[in-house]
């Protein structure tokens, strides 16, 4: 049998390095911080959607980073999960090794579409995939999601990548969702924001802001100059795209403590939303005021019992914020029925 080429079944992609599918322009990686570069290299979000006739199972050959014996990550899960609408249909547990490929039973008389969420900690590169006793096609092309933002926003503390709030929204909002997502990082970096705009979208959110208590300490001032500055550089290549901001949510630790430049987060959220606010009011000198940027306040979105460590949501976390992005989506009717069929960027 054939392996087919993984490039038309492949989702949640926004470039591709070599065939590889990484998440910041690998052209421009010198302005990047060297945490965002190394964030980057990692395939958070990327999938396979398909659909079967008559298959009883798929096989995906790929490869990935073997852990050594201090690896950090060495003990983390190696599952391929098997989602069919809003369900895991089946896990298929493997280890990294330089080139394998695993088989995934179909489930019986259902012809999809089906999503393959890969694990990510050891980079897989999806090298061909064919179908056992039928076939395969690739799914329908669905609107594309561009999501920027930091660990949160990559998922950390979810127990799978189908269980982060980006793909939990996508899923619910039947959208292509692309994960940019940079732990430790996203900062309201100019670079970033100018590689966003050279991205294909039909809905954009940004949803940083935390790392700017700690990380990179802001002022408000400095954080308020920063999202205007952020947003008009996406806008310059998004003019009609509508882009949902969504400030910082709850971080207990950090809501009334000043940073060292004597922020609060509860301040630096407060200047993000009063950004959001001014440019749609028209306060910044864009005439009538950018109505397709529309904001989701982060503060009530959690409560203390669904974060992991304080920070980082848990599954539970991880929905309600999902839950809550859907249906401010929906409220403002974000997104409307059409579907561009994308190609990622780059070779």
């Amino acid at each position: 049998m054939t392996w087919l080429d993984p490039g038309p079944f492949l989702r949640g992609v926004a470039w591709l390095d070599g065939g590889r599918p990484v998440r910041a322009d690998p052209a421009d990686l010198a302005r990047l911080p060297w945490d965002t570069g190394e964030r980057a290299a990692l395939p958070i979000g990327v999938r396979l959607e398909f659909t079967a006739r008559a298959a009883e199972a798929v096989e995906i050959r790929y490869r990935a980073s073997v852990p050594g014996p201090t690896d950090a990550l060495r003990d983390l899960a190696h599952g391929f999960a098997l989602w069919h609408g809003d369900s895991c249909v089946a896990e298929t547990f493997t280890q990294p090794a330089a080139e394998a490929v695993v088989t995934i039973r179909l489930p019986h008389g259902l012809e999809g579409p089906f999503t393959v969420h890969p694990p990510e900690a050891q980079s897989p590169v999806i090298l061909g995939l064919r179908a056992l006793g039928g076939s395969i096609a690739p799914a329908a092309p669905r609107p594309r999601w561009v999501v920027h933002g930091d660990s949160i926003t990559e998922g950390w503390w979810s127990t799978r990548p189908a269980h982060s709030w980006p793909a939990v929204a996508g899923r619910t909002l039947g959208l292509d969702t692309v994960n940019l997502g940079y732990a430790g990082a996203a900062r309201g970096e100019p670079a970033i924001a100018e590689q966003l705009s050279t991205l294909p979208a039909d809905l954009i959110t940004l949803a940083f802001g935390t790392n700017c208590w700690s990380g990179t300490p802001c002022s408000a001032t400095l954080l308020y100059e920063t999202t205007r500055t952020f947003v008009e550089l996406v806008r310059q290549g998004h003019p009609d795209t509508p882009i949902l901001l969504v400030s910082p949510v709850l971080r207990p630790d950090a809501e009334r403590s000043p940073n060292r430049l004597g922020a609060t987060l509860a301040e630096l959220r407060t200047a993000m939303e009063e950004a959001v606010r001014d440019r749609r009011g028209g306060e910044s000198g864009n005439g009538s005021g950018d109505k397709r940027l529309v904001l989701l306040p982060g503060r009530d979105l959690l409560h203390p019992g669904q974060l992991a460590d304080g920070l980082h949501p848990n599954d539970e976390g991880h929905a309600a914020l999902a839950a809550a992005v859907a249906a401010s989506v929906r409220r403002e009717g974000l997104v409307g029925p059409a579907v561009r069929d994308v190609r990622c960027t780059g070779s």
